[in-house]
């Protein structure tokens, strides 16, 4: 932070050092939480050293009767940034790994209320506070780029190296060094180790 201190004005330079104070009472392996910060069922929750957010994240871990609350279900690994405006929520689990970055306002769930899939019973006429949640879980590899105003859905996993555009509904798995883009999530390019590019993945 101390070398980035010339971005800030007074004011801002103030709330900052509010927020490193509190971030080292209250939360010493992070490197800096911006508040306001939610966390709900915190002792479930786990991050590496370096953590760093924006200001208005939520991370929350949702927990019905039969849940066991000692079981950690998000795991968030060594230096991880966040922007602003990041929901994360699980109910099964969510794993993310070392160096990722997260844009603003992007959500991460494992959750949902109620099955979806094809060929699923599922009764209409329950009210949406009723149905039954179901979770699948999410795993973010390392050296992933997330953009800004992403959405990743349950039961997905971002491999290793992968970049994800802005904007990006993620609702099926994206192999390792991959770029990912659009409505739902296209693969788009794909990285190259003989030649050390992104290459165009051909239609």
């Amino acid at each position: 932070m101390k070398g980035n201190a010339g971005q800030y004005n007074f004011s801002n330079k103030i709330y900052m050092f509010f927020c490193l104070i509190r971030t080292k009472l209250f939360y010493p392996k992070a490197r800096l939480i911006r508040f306001p910060f939610d966390i709900r069922n915190g002792k479930q929750i786990q991050w590496d050293e370096n953590f760093t957010t924006g200001r208005l994240c939520r991370i929350e871990v949702i927990n019905d009767k039969d849940s066991d609350k000692s079981q950690k279900k998000i795991f968030i690994g060594k230096n991880v940034r966040m922007g602003d405006f990041i929901h994360i929520s699980a109910y099964d689990s969510i794993k993310i790994g070392n160096n990722v970055g997260i844009g603003p306002k992007t959500v991460i769930t494992d959750v949902s209320h109620g099955n979806f899939a094809e060929n699923e019973i599922y009764d209409i006429d329950i009210e949406y506070a009723e149905r039954p949640l179901m979770g699948k879980s999410v795993e973010i590899g390392n050296n992933v780029w997330i953009g800004e105003s992403v959405s990743i859905l349950p039961g997905v996993t971002i491999g290793d190296g992968c970049i994800i555009g802005a904007m990006t509904n993620v609702v099926r798995s994206i192999p390792p060094y991959s770029i990912a883009v659009g409505n739902p999530a296209k693969v788009v390019k794909k990285y190259n180790f003989e030649t050390r590019c992104w290459e165009r993945v051909k239609k």
